[in-house]
């Protein structure tokens, strides 16, 4: 499989002098497309600093993260920018919708943020909330859906922009054992395919059996790997 993320000596440090923390200690990490690895591990080990540096978002003191060939951190801040919206799609923990907006309107807003008009980008949105099962939820406000149904539009907004990594940080926790391991489930068939890359932390014993991997972080660092347990497992 070919690699769609390849991580080599991150380290990421916050805080000056005695006060310093050191939230990755020279982590190596890849995932290749057709993957959904899964980085697991307990509260404060770095997982969402992890997902926040391969992702773009938090530059990191030392090392390198190559997506899809592209070195991602040697871009300027433009190109960076316009990397992430074309390249990488993310799925954050407490969904992120807009209230005042349809659902719908939610999902469209990778679209608009490319500079398509209001109301194709809407309409678009549609065949993307078909895709995760709300295209009949479309004209709703996220305050009328049910927690999971949340998290699918706020998948769906995560791939209308077409993203061949897609990063989901802590997709089930705010949601019951049997709707997250159905949109686990969900996005492994529909979402997962040969040209996409999609990594997921997670603390959620209940959805493992989804993984393609499953990585232990400890204490800022990758500490080997754990078998993926049976389909249906409880």
């Amino acid at each position: 499989m070919t690699a769609a993320i390849k991580a080599t000596g991150v380290v990421k440090s916050f805080g000056e002098g005695a006060a310093t923390v050191t939230a990755l200690k020279s982590v190596n990490f890849e995932a290749a497309f057709g993957e959904m690895p899964y980085i697991v591990g307990p509260s404060g080990s770095g997982k969402t600093t992890l997902l926040s540096v391969l992702s773009g978002i938090l530059r990191p003191n030392a090392g390198s993260v190559v997506v899809d060939g592209v070195d991602i951190w040697k871009l300027d801040v433009d190109s960076l920018a316009s990397f992430r919206l074309h390249k990488i799609g993310f799925v954050f923990q407490d969904y992120h919708l807009f209230p005042r907006l349809t659902t719908a309107e939610n999902a469209a807003i990778p679209l608009i943020i490319k500079g398509r008009d209001w109301e194709s980008s809407v309409r678009e949105a549609a065949n993307y909330l078909d895709i995760v099962g709300l295209k009949e939820r479309a004209e709703l406000p996220p305050v009328k859906l049910s927690g999971g149904e949340q998290q699918r539009v706020a998948i769906a907004r995560a791939i209308a922009g077409r993203p061949d990594i897609l990063i989901m940080d802590e997709p089930t926790a705010s949601l019951d054992g049997e709707t997250g391991r159905n949109i686990l489930g969900f996005v492994k068939r529909n979402i997962l395919n040969e040209r996409r890359c999609i990594v997921v932390v997670t603390h959620d014993s209940r959805i493992y059996e989804y993984a393609s991997r499953i990585i232990i972080m400890e204490d800022g660092r990758l500490k080997g790997e754990t078998p993926v347990p049976p389909a249906n497992e409880k």
